[in-house]
């Protein structure tokens, strides 16, 4: 495994005394001829036994025969979310029935949900990405994981625990909720890591810090994912804790969480390119993009046996970095998440994506990193109010200069005029699973 942390922070000017001992922990195979095998033999599979692909490779006219390297694959056709929707509910099984040995689903909160099935194959490879992120954040056997996300037929907790398991480590599988008890485990088991949302994250910070427990709790390290956070979110996060942070990302229709992690450098996401294949297209065209320009991220499971995916559109705005990380680590890296294509609010005629705001915030001193945007609509006009937290609200002074430097730097900045209100720390709602920041009236 490429180990990018000892344990906490690891600069890279400490890490050239050991670089043997580092790379005896990168033996996965992760190159060019292996990768474009795990291709071919994929599509041999799905061909073999997937009535899906069977039917959308040969609408598509595709021959399977002309791909013979990882580039070719652009001549095979996109796979989409509402694809995956319309075959509910085991319209993607890819395997016999007695090869299945779990099934995990979407939300569905917006159509069908999408069934995904596993095999044990399946699950032990899972698990083996989630041991990978693991160690690249520094745990080992001795550390104790504190487990907040969902179990059930969501991926993420029960993810975070066969990882945990795989590693060794002692697994809490608290699943979300339950402040209260959460804030005691963490201390009475003396929990080292906490795998959650950054909104709950959040949240526990700051009960922590609320109610002076920072003394006696033991983290040292957070894998934080499941929805996008900022730089400002990550830092009162990691001060208030007082824990190194690391962005973990995943979704249901590939594994879960676990297919990427940023290492101790934090400058983008390693991904397991042994088991994914990555490619960046323009959303509009399809059109492949080259490394390092911005586009949507599609990804194809190149070992994956229950339901594989062939470039899937995952709807996530990203570029794949050209050069390797300083950090020695030899797995590929994204940049963090900008946002998705569908989390777009167009407003008068101007695109605005979470990242643009986040930008935004973190240019204006004294601004939270916790925010609501309501969109309106009267007289066929549009109109947005942002609402964001500040320190020193009530100061009617402050209020008003937070106001009006954060209504100058949408203008300046996003090139849109809006409405600001600006509220004390706290305000704003809090979650213990994805914070809610959108509120879209204008198809009410």
């Amino acid at each position: 495994m490429c180990n990018c942390h000892d344990n906490n922070s690891k600069k890279l000017a400490d890490k050239e005394n050991d670089d043997a001992d580092y790379r005896n922990l990168c033996d996965y195979d992760t190159s060019v001829e292996t990768r474009t095998a795990s291709l071919m033999d994929l599509l041999k599979r799905v061909i073999e036994g997937s009535p899906f692909y069977k039917k959308k490779f040969a609408e598509a006219g595709v021959d399977i025969s002309e791909i013979n390297s990882l580039e070719d694959i652009s001549k095979l056709p996109f796979t989409t979310k509402e694809e995956l929707r319309d075959a509910y509910p085991l319209g993607l099984q890819a395997v016999p029935d007695e090869e299945v040995v779990r099934i995990h689903s979407s939300s569905g909160t917006t159509g069908s949900p999408v069934i995904i099935p596993y095999t044990k194959g399946d699950v032990e490879v899972w698990a083996d990405m989630m041991m990978r992120c693991y160690k690249m954040a520094g745990l080992t056997n001795m550390d104790r994981i504190q487990i907040t996300p969902g179990y059930g037929l969501w991926t993420a907790g029960i993810g975070f625990q066969a990882g945990a398991e795989l590693l060794g480590a002692m697994a809490v599988p608290m699943g979300p909720g339950n402040t209260e008890k959460q804030l005691q485990m963490m201390q009475d088991l003396k929990s080292t890591a906490l795998a959650s949302t950054s909104s709950y994250a959040l949240l526990l910070a700051e009960e922590i810090t609320k109610r002076g427990l920072k003394d006696k709790i033991h983290l040292t390290t957070g894998i934080i994912g499941s929805e996008r956070w900022s730089p400002k979110m990550r830092a009162r996060i990691e001060n208030e804790l007082g824990i190194d942070t690391y962005d973990i990302f995943g979704l249901t229709e590939i594994y879960g969480p676990g297919i990427a992690l940023d290492c101790s450098l934090h400058d983008g996401l390693h991904y397991w390119s042994d088991h994914l294949l990555f490619e960046i297209i323009d959303p509009v065209t399809g059109e492949t993009l080259p490394d390092g320009t911005l586009g949507e991220l599609v990804i194809t499971t190149l070992t994956k046996e229950g339901a594989p995916l062939i470039r899937y559109r995952t709807r996530d705005l990203t570029r794949i970095y050209p050069e390797p990380c300083k950090c020695g680590c030899p797995f590929p890296r994204i940049d963090r998440l900008l946002g998705r294509t569908d989390d777009r609010i167009k407003i008068k005629a101007v695109n605005v994506y979470p990242g643009q705001i986040e930008d935004v915030i973190m240019r204006v001193e004294g601004v939270s990193s916790e925010y609501q945007i309501i969109l309106e609509r009267e007289g066929g006009r549009d109109s947005m109010l942002f609402r964001v937290e500040i320190e020193n609200a009530d100061d009617p002074e402050v209020n008003k200069q937070r106001s009006k430097q954060m209504n100058k730097a949408f203008h300046d900045f996003i090139g849109v005029s809006v409405d600001v209100e600006c509220v004390p720390i706290g305000a704003l709602p809090r979650s213990e699973k994805k914070s809610k920041r959108v509120i879209d009236n204008r198809e009410m």
